[in-house]
């Protein structure tokens, strides 16, 4: 069966039918978009990355889809304050075109990281977490740098098992443990800083979605397309993209680096 998106949509509408929630669907955009009634606030995913994704893991994509939206309305329900939560704040990569205020209009806290990507904070509530918005910082007294120290402390803890592929004498680590916060080891400097140590050729990693972290050991031209191509597929595949480009990682420092023909890299 060929897969449209008319058809996932349907598929997701049958599986989301909740009399509380109202569903739309954005052919134009090809999106889909599901709304609780009573919030009059949402979840927005888009068709062709799941499509994709469903061609390859066909029935389990749908209920990777429909637990995501579902957590998610969940996490928009829930008014949680900052006192109390200190272990459970985490920072959150996301793309330079990801939205700087929530659904209802509150500007959310989050501070530049690289020309590509920013960093937002965000309080983890189990199985979903919510972004913190500058309202609630102010009105519980807490500051930037408080929180900055805290996520920074708490993704140190998370776990940072990877699996190693090794093409063409080129080597890919990929952390991938799906919690939520992959793409933000990318800000666990003493990790990056270890690979570093034991890198073979030049040190490159890449956040094209949220749910993995690479890092490359790139020992020849042949390793930079095999990295551009390979972010460039878990981007269209992933459920929140973040970027497509990879970093050079030197001393600490993340330059975006862009493949050209015949393998050349290009600083950015």
């Amino acid at each position: 069966m060929k897969m449209t998106s008319k058809k996932m949509k349907e598929i997701l509408e049958a599986r989301l039918n909740n009399p509380d929630w109202s569903i739309y669907f954005n052919a134009k955009e090809d999106t889909f978009r599901v709304t609780d009634k009573q919030m009059n606030k949402g979840v927005t995913v888009s068709l062709p990355g799941i499509i994709s994704k469903w061609e390859v893991q066909k029935d389990a994509v749908i209920d990777e889809v429909v637990y995501y939206i579902e957590e998610s309305l969940l996490a928009l329900k829930k008014d949680d304050g900052l006192y109390g939560q200190e272990k459970k704040v985490f920072p959150v990569i996301r793309s330079t075109s990801f939205a700087t205020k929530s659904q209802d209009g509150k500007k959310l806290f989050y501070e530049d990281h690289t020309a590509e990507t920013r960093i937002y904070y965000a309080i983890d509530l189990g199985r979903t977490y919510k972004l913190i918005d500058e309202e609630t910082m102010e009105r519980e007294g807490w500051k930037a740098e408080q929180i900055r120290e805290m996520a920074t402390f708490n993704l140190r803890s998370l776990p940072t098992k990877v699996k190693k592929d090794t093409v063409a004498d080129n080597h890919f680590y990929f952390l991938n443990s799906n919690d939520g916060y992959d793409a933000s080891r990318i800000l666990n400097e003493s990790l990056l800083s270890q690979y570093e140590k034991d890198m073979e050729g030049t040190m490159a990693v890449a956040v094209p979605h949220q749910d993995v972290l690479i890092i490359a050991d790139i020992q020849n031209e042949t390793g930079y397309d095999i990295l551009a191509q390979m972010t460039m597929s878990f981007f269209s595949n992933g459920l929140v993209p973040i970027t497509a480009l990879s970093f050079l990682y030197t001393n600490g420092e993340l330059e975006p680096v862009f493949i050209l023909g015949k393998n050349k890299p290009k600083r950015g």
